[in-house]
């Protein structure tokens, strides 16, 4: 319950910070609107591949290529657009000031690294799914599918702790890694994952907001097609309102989970940064963590 607390008082600093400046949201905002159109473009080709070739092996390599495609782009456009809200925040708390510009030119600065996060997350993403369709259901490809999930996770959390490394420090994905790994053997993040609930709080409040929308599009879209009648069209018009009432929901409780779970795992970097400087100057007065995560450790 206290993990809960905290994330809960992270996530209300969080929002804070991004209603005096609207800037921090902007880039959460672009990779919503630009993966939307990347998935409904990148479908496609995999529909019509479905459609022409069955349930054949050569359909199953080419859908399974065009996915892993799909898949890089994906992760390529949320990590760009996590890179800048970095960048914003790290500008917003070391000077006030979260500059788009900064954020633009930390994307072309890092754009090859992101590159490579993306193609490593990509392979992750592909062996998981390679693990879950394995048809074998012996002990052996039960293990194999729950260690996927357990590297899957592993390194979802490990790229968001390394792209701040990439856009604070300016490290590639290899020098990122080994960062990480020093500053937790060194145990300067000083904060377990688990500690500060950020999941938990943006999960509960996305499911909410997804139930919600579900509830409102049944309501308003399925009372309009209800008093429809025998009229194609008004019924038309009510699925269509109540899809558009669904998706807006799930738009926003992705939007909300994407910048809330980014600004906590940069806050935890720069505080382990920090705390390392001091390390290594001697300092021994106690590094305050940034301002959303003090207020959750409060």
């Amino acid at each position: 319950m206290q993990s809960f607390s905290r994330g809960w008082n992270f996530l209300k600093q969080a929002w804070s910070m991004a209603f005096k400046d609207r800037d921090l949201l902007k880039p959460s905002i672009y990779a919503l609107v630009v993966g939307m159109i990347i998935s409904i473009v990148g479908i496609i080709p995999i529909i019509i591949t479905a459609f022409l070739t069955g349930d054949s092996q050569i359909g199953r390599i080419i859908m399974g290529v065009l996915g892993a495609i799909l898949m890089f782009v994906q992760f390529t456009v949320t990590y760009v657009f996590s890179a800048m809200t970095i960048r914003l925040i790290y500008g917003y708390l070391t000077t006030g000031d979260a500059r788009m510009d900064e954020a633009w030119a930390i994307v072309r600065r890092d754009f090859f690294d992101i590159l490579t996060l993306a193609a490593v997350s990509t392979l992750v993403g592909v062996l998981r799914n390679m693990a879950n369709n394995n048809r074998k259901n012996n002990v052996l490809g039960g293990i194999l599918r729950s260690a996927m999930r357990a590297v899957e996770a592993l390194w979802t959390e490990a790229a968001l702790l390394v792209l701040p490394a990439m856009v604070i420090d300016d490290l590639n994905l290899k020098d990122g890694l080994a960062r990480i790994v020093k500053i937790t053997k060194e145990n300067l993040l000083l904060i377990g994952i688990g500690f500060v609930g950020v999941r938990w709080v943006t999960g509960l409040i996305g499911f909410v907001g997804v139930v919600i929308g579900l509830i409102l599009a049944f309501a308003i879209g399925g009372g309009i097609a209800y008093v429809a009648g025998s009229s194609t069209a008004i019924l038309v018009i009510g699925i269509t309102i109540g899809a558009l009432i669904f998706f807006t929901f799930v738009m926003l409780s992705s939007l909300f989970s994407s910048y809330t779970n980014t600004a906590y795992h940069a806050c935890l970097y720069i505080w382990a940064r920090e705390v390392e400087k001091a390390t290594a100057e001697g300092r021994s007065t106690q590094v305050a963590a940034p301002a959303p995560l003090a207020a959750a450790l409060a």
